[in-house]
């Protein structure tokens, strides 16, 4: 194996910078939007070698199947990676012996969206100390020390962004009725969602008037809708929180007769944005949460291992965090990015 270029923790911890993006609702030029990467310099020139192991979650619904597809698509555009790509699992124990036998193999890099970032946490930490650069994506672990760098989406930031398209749609409309449909109650995650939203719509002087949480799921979306449209006659806005689950909000939607409302959905899949783009359903934008981490993991491992650092950036080193923009997605600018969407 070729000698690796290592980087000090003290150093990347020292000189790293945390990339984040505004959650407003309109995207910045230089925002998330061009997440193809399909822009070449000088860093894509090949360089030493560098094997790179991947660990992620089952791809039990579309966004984490996206996750690994795109990791894998990015490894391929570049002669100099060697991508081991291990099963998905949701199984913590059977996800860290994984690692383990990426660190036993002496990997350049290990590319890791753990199932539970606080169980995996020793295993990174273990890594590290083996001199493998590890590389953090979606679920953080517990120690700073466990990962040379952390490629996160926002989903406090998603919150805020679909708060102030509703906010804009309803200016005219005090008083107007908002519902949310969330993920997963006890994750941080739908936590951090949901106070975004509250905290934008309270900037226009609206609130959630009814709320239920689903499980990241088509059929538990589709029972969490039929029973909020049942507790709610009127609905102005209504914010479901994942596309995937989206699938059967839409079917409780369309069972129910309903359409006095609109509806944002979240994570961005290309079904949503198909029926954004037609304008023939109840969808009328949804907010990106980055299936491309995975993608963009492997582009800082290889940059990392290789002693290189971002193009657009004046720093030496690739930065400590990468925290990915979440833009709506709506009619105007849906073909932006309907290239790199999920299939739910």
């Amino acid at each position: 194996m070729p000698h690796k270029r290592t980087v000090s923790l003290v150093a990347a911890l020292t000189l790293g910078v945390t990339l984040t993006a505004c959650t407003g609702n309109t995207p910045e030029p230089q925002g998330g939007g061009n997440q193809s990467g399909g822009v070449k310099v000088a860093n894509d020139e090949p360089g030493e070698k560098v094997v790179i192991g991947f660990s992620a979650p089952a791809a039990d619904h579309g966004w984490m199947a996206a996750i690994t597809d795109a990791a894998k698509k990015e490894a391929g555009k570049y002669s100099d990676v060697e991508l081991r790509v291990v099963e998905g699992t949701n199984d913590p124990n059977l996800q860290i012996s994984q690692v383990e036998t990426f660190i036993n193999d002496k990997v350049d890099a290990i590319v890791l969206l753990p199932f539970d970032g606080a169980a995996l946490t020793p295993v990174a930490l273990k890594a590290m100390k083996a001199g493998i650069t590890v590389i953090n994506v979606d679920r953080q672990f517990d120690s700073p020390f466990a990962a040379r760098s952390t490629v996160l989406g926002d989903n406090y930031g998603m919150g805020v962004s679909a708060g102030t398209y509703v906010c804009e749609r309803l200016k005219d409309k005090p008083g107007s009725v908002v519902a949310e449909i969330a993920g997963i109650d006890s994750l941080p995650l739908t936590q951090d969602r949901s106070k975004g939203f509250a905290e934008a719509l309270a900037g226009c002087g609206l609130k959630v008037s009814n709320r239920v949480a689903a499980e990241f799921t088509v059929e538990s979306g589709e029972r969490a809708a039929a029973n909020l449209l049942q507790a709610a006659p009127k609905i102005d806005a209504l914010w479901n929180h994942d596309d995937d689950q989206g699938v059967g909000v839409t079917a409780a939607i369309k069972n129910s007769g309903r359409s006095e409302f609109f509806m944002v959905g979240g994570a961005g899949s290309a079904n949503v944005m198909r029926e954004i783009k037609a304008d023939n359903g109840p969808h009328k934008a949804t907010v990106i949460y980055p299936s491309t981490q995975g993608a963009d993991g492997i582009r800082l491992a290889r940059l990392a291992v290789q002693g290189k650092a971002l193009g657009d950036l004046v720093e030496v080193e690739v930065p400590r965090q990468v925290q990915l923009f979440a833009p709506v997605v709506t009619k105007d600018n849906v073909d932006r990015y309907l290239p790199t969407a999920f299939e739910s």
